[in-house]
């Protein structure tokens, strides 16, 4: 067998569902629907974000506003960057749950995003750059901005590979590939050039909001088309509304696209 430098090995990481809801979350405020009164655990659905684990450390993508509640139930101690999809609230404004982060690492959180979350992160979150001293520590969260764009790009020592996609006619979005694992919520086009970059990953997360189309979303069927598209070993839904009920849903699809939970862990190589 040839030697092959540890460099070029592939790792194992881990992947942690933190949250597999859309923006209302299900259960949704003031809902009676069977899912939203659902007994199953698995129709408890926070606002969407996963961990990766990695050789390098723990990796957040999105900060959706359930996070603290999120990090403490899948008991992570420990953030050390954070990847951003794109700047809608559900994704962005858990944020400052991350100002405890910087004590135990000894340094501001790197965050990678594009121009566009940049300036709504600065905008939404002004009094982390407020040009004055804080009055205590941990008065705000410390942040440190790495800009990405369509580029492959390196956090924690992994390669983490954009793929850009549409949410909506005019609103871009990223998901990642991350060695054969794919994660792509928020959308309802993937071009064929992103479509290139997902061939070969034994994993996809795509997002499935529900049964009906979607001006901004995919839905079931068009989800299950995409998964097809990939050829991925195994496909998880995720960023599902309170119209999908977990074991219903899961027993009308077909062989090897699922839902996601909160709280699945999933086994990649990286």
């Amino acid at each position: 067998m040839p030697f092959v430098p540890e460099s070029s090995r592939p790792h194992e990481g881990l992947v942690t569902f933190l949250g597999t809801g859309t923006s209302v979350g299900v259960p949704a405020i003031g809902c009676d629907c069977e899912v939203c009164q659902s007994k199953d655990p698995r129709n408890n659905r926070t606002r969407c974000a996963i961990t990766v684990r990695l050789p390098g450390g723990t990796v957040l993508i999105d900060t959706p506003p359930d996070l603290r509640v999120q990090l403490i139930r899948e008991r992570i101690r420990l953030v050390h960057a954070v990847v951003y999809t794109h700047e809608h609230a559900d994704h962005l404004f858990g944020l400052d749950d991350l100002r405890l982060i910087p004590f135990r690492l000894g340094h501001a959180v790197p965050l990678f995003c594009n121009e566009t979350v940049e300036s709504n992160i600065r905008r939404a979150y002004a009094y982390a750059f407020a040009d004055r001293e804080d009055t205590h520590p941990g008065a705000t969260p410390k942040l440190e901005f790495t800009r990405i764009d369509e580029s492959p790009f390196e956090a924690l020592g992994t390669t983490f590979i954009p793929i850009p996609m549409k949410h909506g006619p005019h609103f871009n979005v990223l998901g990642f590939r991350i060695g054969d694992f794919a994660y792509c919520t928020d959308t309802n086009f993937i071009p064929p050039t992103s479509l290139e970059r997902l061939r070969g990953v034994k994993t996809l997360v795509i997002g499935a909001l529900r049964m009906e189309p979607h001006p901004t979303h995919f839905n079931l069927q068009e989800a299950i088309d995409v998964a097809r598209a990939v050829g991925a070993q195994r496909t998880l839904l995720t960023h599902t509304g309170h119209q999908l009920d977990y074991q219903k849903t899961c027993d009308w699809l077909p062989a090897g696209i699922d839902m996601a939970y909160d709280g699945l862990q999933v086994d990649i190589r990286v």
